[in-house]
């Protein structure tokens, strides 16, 4: 495997140099930036302003030269919160201080972002800005010896090792204010060293294992020119199928077992924790690492997993003689794993705080994960679960010292359609970033990786390269809100005129309501782990199998967010006669809402002409796709009350209501289909592999496959009987 190693930033700035040769306007400029060159995220900012001085194609001058115009950077501790920055702009002159190298970045940036707006040298503004959440990461699963073992994953292998991609991604994070991203997968350490004393754990020859070394040591390097602290977050407890035949223990502890028995044996934890020693001595740019307490730990008290992680990744922390970053991943007590334990899961859960309390020799604050509504984020701001069930209060009273909660924000839910609702993203960070208690954000995916682009159906997509980069809004709002939730929505709509023009004005607005769909189904659709919901698809893990949300299932399955209320209670009760307050949001009142909504998206985007621009099209098209699944939706639900009404009063009106509405729905999804088959792929789905007794990794997904299971749902009201005979078949499929 080959590695280029020219960093991004230095092939931006002569790429922006060569093309800024072949002319030169009268507004050009003679633009000395003045910079600490031993800083490497000095270093980075000023490349990154050059490049967009070039873009204006100024003239890029020694800072030595008398006259022309002057930019000074400068790190300023003493005056600014850290990460925060401020620009001063004068008539000749700009200044850019940040309170620390980020700092110095987020300066830099904010003044490219002035100047790719067209903005003119002598008219750059003064700005200032701070965080308002400290840790700022993306979570990012590694497709070798991944959590989920799927042909999804495993598509990504050749892109995440190339340093190009790596380049390209911390860019992106840069740019939006990410500081930190998590790297997981069950068992990092035999790609990254052939640890001393068990070197029959390795799969790799010397120079197989000198690639991945090479490979890891340039992620980290780029990261931390960036600004951007690096975490391993492996499983436990895990070991390489070599280490599992050497030393003939470990059996069910290899890739692709994710849920198993903790393996006990001595010889593991020595393996494991001479691995992170090892790991931390030969990579001094890796920040930290995090701990994950369950998954390879069937079968263990809790007394028998916090001994294990004092044993290995705290001993290793310890006697790294370097400063060490750590994340510690909790699940609520209601969980399975917890129950599983010989005490009261709440006196468990006290003990892994003190633990944690008493951890005096890593580079603070701690970090303590919990998942927001478990695996899908995408719901509702409203706190409602993490994994495994309720959030008590042992981790929030009294007041944590070392350590500080940061939420887990999973998207399992929107892979392939473009997607950004400002507004819910702002509201999440303000409800819940705020508290003293709070110290970060997590954002990202387990079952998907934004690496190789495996959905677009055309050949050829000039403006993007990698997944990601399609998606460019999601992480834009997520990073710069999670920064300063007071980010004006001019910020973001600037963007989309910056790459389209005029033509892109109304899509913020556009996205805002469309792509409010997948929020409004998970609120309204319980959900827990990452296949229980796949909302860009309409899917739910039905049993032990990905299956389309039926009628039926909208009707019975319970709500995620507590001010929704679900069909069949609904008509339950307006049966009684009673009614719901304006707080609650009913079936109809979001029908309603998502008919307002999606039909306001398709008018905001209808005289949009792409033209050739590729880009634009899908933009345009995924609104389109979001605003027709919303529309489906909708009528589904004003179906599924009318079916539920005929099956509980027997009544003919509302029996013609919901077919009517169904064949809406149908209707509906079939433009979804019209729009996104000539567009999309069929596109392989983690969400596939269902319960590991019903794995199917190969599996595909487009909304064209799923057609007939939605058409069933008219069928299911044509042949709908009267209440009596709806009651004999629900207590016979029981």
């Amino acid at each position: 495997m080959a590695f280029r190693f020219l960093p991004g930033w230095l092939f931006a700035c002569l790429l922006s140099l060569v093309l800024g040769t072949f002319s030169a306007p009268a507004q050009a400029e003679d633009v000395s930036v003045s910079y600490d060159a031993a800083n490497v995220q000095a270093n980075y900012a000023a490349a990154q302003l050059r490049a967009a001085l070039v873009r204006q194609q100024h003239v890029i001058v020694d800072p030595d030269q008398a006259g022309g115009f002057a930019i000074v950077m400068s790190i300023k501790a003493s005056d600014l919160a850290p990460q925060a920055y401020a620009i001063d702009a004068r008539p000749g002159s700009v200044t850019v201080a940040g309170a620390d190298g980020r700092g110095l970045i987020y300066g830099a940036l904010a003044l490219v972002e002035q100047l790719d707006k067209g903005t003119s040298i002598r008219k750059l503004q003064s700005a200032s800005e701070k965080p308002t959440v400290a840790f700022r990461a993306i979570k990012f699963d590694l497709p070798w010896d991944s959590y989920r073992a799927s042909a999804a994953i495993d598509q990504h292998r050749d892109t995440v090792r190339d340093t190009r991609y790596w380049t390209a991604f911390f860019d992106m994070m840069a740019r939006n204010r990410f500081n930190a991203i998590t790297l997981s997968n069950l068992h990092p350490w035999p790609y990254m060293v052939r640890t001393k004393g068990f070197e029959k754990a390795s799969p790799f020859d010397d120079r197989e294992l000198e690639e991945w070394k090479q490979l890891h040591r340039t992620i980290f390097r780029l990261a931390k020119e960036r600004g951007i602290d690096t975490y391993l977050l492996p499983f436990n407890i895990f070991v390489s199928k070599e280490f599992s035949e050497a030393y003939g223990v470990g059996k069910l502890n290899t890739y692709p077992r994710y849920n198993t028995k903790g393996e006990k044996t001595p010889i593991v934890r020595d393996y494991v924790r001479a691995s992170i020693g090892q790991v931390l001595e030969e990579y001094p740019d890796l920040t930290g690492l995090g701990i994950n307490l369950g998954e390879g730990m069937g079968e263990m008290t809790a007394d028998e997993r916090i001994g294990y992680v004092k044993n290995t990744y705290l001993a290793a922390i310890r006697d790294a003689g370097r400063p060490v970053k750590l994340i510690w991943s909790i699940n609520s007590v209601e969980t399975k794993e917890w129950q599983q334990t010989g005490h009261d899961p709440r006196i468990d859960e006290q003990m892994l705080r003190d633990t944690i309390e008493k951890i005096d020799f890593v580079d603070g604050p701690i970090q303590i994960n919990f998942k927001f509504n478990w695996s899908h984020a995408l719901s509702t701001t409203k706190l409602a679960q993490i994994h495994g069930g309720k959030l008590g209060d042992t981790y929030f009273t009294p007041a944590p010292k070392n350590y500080r909660v940061n939420w887990i924000a999973r998207n399992e839910d929107v892979f392939a359609l473009r997607w950004g609702v400002p507004s819910f993203v702002r509201e999440h960070v303000k409800a819940n970033g705020t508290p003293a208690y709070v110290g970060g954000y997590t954002v990202g995916s387990e079952t998907y990786i934004p690496a190789r682009d495996y959905f677009t159906a055309a050949a050829n997509h000039p403006q993007w390269t990698y997944a990601f980069e399609r998606q460019w809004l999601f992480y834009k709002l997520w990073g710069r809100l999670l920064y300063n939730p007071d980010t004006p929505d001019k910020v973001f709509s600037d963007e989309f005129a910056r790459r389209y023009g005029r033509k892109g004005r109304n899509l913020l607005a556009a996205y805002e309501r469309a792509s409010a769909t997948p929020l409004r189904l998970a609120s309204l659709f319980y959900s827990q782990w990452d296949h229980t919901l796949y909302s860009e698809g309409m899917m739910w893990l039905d049993g032990r199998t990905m299956e389309y949300i039926s009628v039926d299932d909208l009707i019975r399955q319970p709500v995620l967010d507590p001010a929704y209320v679900n069909i069949a209670d609904y008509v339950a009760a307006t049966q009684k006669g009673q009614t719901f307050p304006a707080a609650r949001m009913t079936p109809l009142r979001l029908a309603d809402r998502l008919l307002a909504d999606s039909r306001e998206a398709l008018r905001l985007v209808r005289g949009i002409n792409p033209g050739k621009d590729l880009a634009l099209q899908y933009e345009v098209a995924d609104v389109k796709t979001w605003a027709h699944l919303g529309l489906h939706l909708a009528a589904k639900i004003r179906g599924g009350v009318a079916l539920q009404t005929f099956r509980t009063t027997g009544g003919p009106a509302a029996k013609k209501r919901a077919v009517r509405q169904l064949e809406i729905a149908l209707d509906e999804w079939d433009e979804a289909v019209k729009i996104t088959r000539p567009l999309y792929r069929p596109m392989l789905l983690t969400h596939f592999t269902g319960q590991s007794s019903a794995l199917n990794p190969d599996a595909e997904f487009h909304w064209e496959t799923l057609r007939a299971s939605v058409a069933k749902d008219v069928e299911l009201a044509v042949t709908a009987g009267p209440p009596l005979a709806h009651e004999h078949l629900e207590r016979t499929a029981k």
